[in-house]
């Protein structure tokens, strides 16, 4: 179905053992259960695996580049790259093993207008964290598009208590759930905007979507605790991901950025990409969160929105097309 957008446009119709061990970890005993709605964090008793060696990824035949049709999101909260690059060990050493931007920049303050900008290719005039009641958007959303051209979209909250939740609640901030924003996209956010746990099922199955966030709460994002703490949940969430069969095939990208900087370094942000292609990528070219929007689009065979349209690609920018 068509429907405007804030912009006027017309929405369109439509490796190896190591890993193990955290795979199972996420997969638990009940992998195959439904999605659930439960919370979860990084329980303190868990032992995080650390990344195999380069020379242990997963990687398809010298020369063989399949396409990337599925790329997976996870966002740290409010540290620039120097900052993330300093207190973020794991997350830096797979930015050495895999890649990194080194002019990756949010485009706002405060938070949402960046999700938003990763969701929709817009900030849609918003310059506040204000809920989804304050800020309904009449456009389409990245995840909206890939559902109606018969693709795949989900995104993790973590401690969301309902699908699609759109109010805060305990360590879950809906400014970092942009999907919520989307009134017109309800039903399929309340199919597909899910909590955390549903993440293991499809991590071990080999069906993550084709446009994938992963939202951590606002612990684990470093947003009310430390980068230590947000490094230590990257290594086992992405970590477990990176053992999964969907990247072990190279049709999965997985993209570690941040919403924006501190406001003191010009928003400029660490944005790692991990892929069984890539060794030691370093990418300098102008990237912002609209080429995130565009590489979510590119994935999906779907048209990129609004500011997305003219943005440099990511995964272009990274060999990955």
């Amino acid at each position: 179905m068509n429907r405007p957008t804030a912009c006027g446009i017309a929405r369109r119709p439509l490796v190896a053992a190591a890993v193990a061990g955290m795979l199972a970890l996420l997969v638990g005993c009940g992998s195959s259960a439904p999605r659930s709605t439960e919370t979860s964090g990084v329980p303190d008793s868990v032992s995080l695996a650390a990344p195999s060696s380069p020379g242990e990824r997963p990687s398809p035949a010298a020369g063989d580049r399949p396409g990337v049709t599925k790329l997976l999101v996870f966002v740290v909260e409010n540290h620039s790259l120097d900052q993330m690059q300093q207190e973020m060990p794991w997350l830096n050493s797979l930015a050495q093993r895999y890649g990194y931007a080194t002019d990756f920049r949010a485009v706002a303050h405060p938070s949402l207008p960046n999700y938003l900008a990763m969701a929709g290719g817009d900030t849609f005039g918003i310059t506040d964290d204000h809920p989804p009641s304050d800020h309904p958007i009449d456009a389409s959303s990245v995840f909206g598009e890939a559902l109606d051209a018969g693709r795949t979209a989900t995104v993790y909250a973590e401690a969301m208590t309902t699908p699609c939740q759109p109010e805060d609640d305990g360590t879950y901030a809906v400014r970092h759930n942009p999907w919520t924003y989307f009134p017109a996209e309800h039903q399929q956010c309340q199919e597909h905007d899910v909590a955390l746990p549903a993440l293991r099922s499809d991590v071990a199955t080999g069906s993550l979507p084709n446009v994938g966030l992963v939202v951590p709460d606002t612990c684990n994002d470093a947003h009310d605790c430390s980068l230590a703490q947000a490094d230590a949940w990257m290594r086992q969430y992405v970590g477990a991901v990176l053992g999964g069969p969907d990247f072990a095939s190279g049709h999965l990208a997985v993209v570690v950025t941040a919403d924006e900087d501190d406001g003191h370094h010009d928003n400029r942000i660490l944005t790692v990409v991990a892929h069984p292609n890539l060794d030691h990528k370093v990418v300098n070219t102008e990237l912002t969160h609209y080429s995130l929007a565009r590489s979510y689009a590119e994935a999906a065979g779907i048209e990129p929105l609004a500011h997305a349209v003219h943005a440099n690609s990511l995964l272009r920018a990274f060999g990955l097309r």
